[in-house]
């Protein structure tokens, strides 16, 4: 079988800014409270006309421009999100429609947080077993749009977003092995559910079990890729809560990597989090070609996903 890479990568959030003080004017909060807390100062908020499809597409957009590619060249898509409200047409075929692409095979991947890097897994599956030749893989999440926004304790930490990767045929490396799984038993902890569909979550939960069990999972990714996380130039976790992602991080021990932390000016923006951060880590030259990151992901179903890639 062939390896795969990603070429290119790109990012889109929508232009509405919500602060911690504009919060404060709607639930009882403050920017102090929510900053010493989950360390988020910012988000960006779509409109009403701004569908979750229309994010992934201008992502997917902004990906295939980086890479050269034009949206004939792709023959599977791939949209991680949890906020669809349809069941049909999924996410998937939106932006294919939206894109005007040919007839790729169109695939919805729900897995909640870790959402982009189970669909980037599987992406990286159907290129080396022959199955696709060049595929999009897409996080997209209107997390504000099942927001409830009269509790304070989940309303502060959404955001919406989109993040894109092209994923085709390359040298082994490109894309490591997934090490992925789920606790099954917990799936109770992050939650979108009812009618309306609405994010709540158990938080202390969420914390004890990411900064206890992840250091050793996120190790283990690298093992499969062969590599040691001192060998790391970039962790880029899902970005949920500050005070999550600095002592996951130091826990791993990439002491010599570049640590994302997007989650401060974007707020959890679910599947959207890990490309939304690795693209704007490579927008900034934080990161170089070829250098190996950390993508691992996190949370609903208490799931989990992560693989070593190395930057386009």
């Amino acid at each position: 079988m062939i390896g795969s890479r990603i070429v290119a990568v790109g990012h889109y959030q929508p232009a509405g800014v919500l602060t911690n003080e504009d919060l404060a004017g709607m639930v009882d909060t403050s920017d102090e409270w929510i900053t010493s807390r989950v360390g988020i100062r910012t988000r960006h908020v779509a409109g009403p006309d701004e569908p979750v499809d229309e994010l992934a597409a201008h992502a997917a957009a902004k990906a295939l421009a980086a890479a050269g590619r034009t949206p004939a060249d792709i023959d599977l898509v791939l949209v991680a999100t949890s906020t669809a409200i349809d069941r049909s047409p999924n996410m998937a075929a939106r932006v294919a429609a939206r894109l005007d692409m040919p007839g790729p095979a169109v695939l919805d991947v729900n897995v909640v947080c870790a959402g982009f890097t189970h669909a980037l897994a599987t992406a990286d599956h159907a290129v080396r077993a022959g199955a696709a030749n060049r595929a999009l893989v897409i996080g997209a999440d209107k997390m504000t749009e099942v927001a409830d926004w009269s509790d304070r304790s989940t309303c502060v930490l959404v955001g919406d977003g989109a993040g894109a990767a092209v994923v085709e045929a390359g040298g082994e490396g490109g894309i490591g092995p997934v090490l992925w799984g789920s606790v099954p038993e917990m799936g109770h902890a992050v939650r979108i559910e009812g009618t309306p569909p609405r994010f709540a979550q158990e938080g202390q939960s969420v914390y004890r079990w990411a900064t206890t069990r992840l250091p050793t999972l996120a190790r283990q990714a690298c093992e499969k890729a062969g590599l040691t996380p001192e060998d790391l130039a970039a962790v880029v976790l899902h970005q949920a809560n500050l005070r999550i992602i600095e002592p996951l991080a130091r826990r791993i021990g990439a002491v010599n990597a570049v640590v994302a932390r997007d989650v401060t000016e974007s707020g959890n923006t679910s599947a959207a989090s890990i490309p939304l951060a690795f693209s704007k880590l490579i927008e900034r030259g934080e990161v170089s070609t070829g250098d190996p990151v950390l993508l691992f992901g996190f949370g609903g179903n208490l799931s989990y996903a992560g693989q070593v890639v190395r930057c386009p």
